[in-house]
């Protein structure tokens, strides 16, 4: 069923981690799974996940919940995660390395088809079985890549030219991880994440478990 609901920001970031907890009761055979089982699982109210899991079309039945199977499809069918999207990592770094090798983005439709890089040293070379190209030669590639993601890990001296660079050789989405606010034209999507930003709640949260 594809759900015909608008979805706000923080009900798109907690789809994931209902998907993660529904998998699970798969796993374990359940048929179906309440909406008090995953909210206790990842303390939240129950009336939270009833409301965000809406979104999705799927409704529970009264004291047996939601059933499992179609919940985890509709979450697919949702967050476009039953699609193959292609990307490419731009930057091979380390961040890149250990993005190209986590198993999670393959089996949530994200494919990292490549790497592109301006260091000689590293063309040439292969990460997770995945070529790395020279960065100039990127606008030849990337059609034939069939990428319309480019996923940026550059330093951040470089961030504004990689991303002026992968938009002229036809990427329309960017997954940034660089500290720089990217100045893009309208029509292209830049998802920000700030690693920082999560270590600094972390930080915090050792400082008032250790009342310090």
């Amino acid at each position: 069923m594809r759900p015909s609901k608008l979805a706000s920001l923080p009900t798109i970031k907690r789809l994931p981690s209902y998907l993660h907890v529904i998998e699970n009761a798969e796993r374990e055979g359940a048929e179906f799974i309440s909406g008090t089982v995953i909210a206790d699982e990842l303390e939240l109210e129950p009336i939270q996940v009833r409301k965000d899991l809406a979104i999705t079309g799927i409704v529970g039945k009264p004291r047996i919940g939601f059933p499992v199977q179609e919940l985890i499809d509709a979450i697919y069918s949702f967050l476009h995660w039953d699609q193959d999207h292609k990307a490419v990592i731009i930057g091979a770094g380390s961040l890149a390395t250990a993005l190209m090798g986590y198993p999670e983005f393959t089996r949530r439709g994200l494919s990292i088809v490549a790497a592109f890089d301006a260091d000689e040293k590293k063309v040439g070379r292969e990460i997770y079985q995945k070529p790395v190209y020279a960065m100039e030669s990127l606008g030849d590639r990337i059609e034939a890549l069939g990428a319309r993601i480019a996923i940026l890990t550059v330093p951040s001296a470089v961030a504004q030219a990689a991303a002026e660079q992968v938009i002229a050789a036809g990427v329309t989405s960017i997954w940034n991880f660089t500290n720089v606010k990217l100045k893009v034209p309208s029509g292209i999507i830049v998802q920000k994440e700030d690693l920082s930003s999560g270590y600094a709640v972390l930080s915090v949260k050792i400082r008032k478990l250790h009342g310090e």
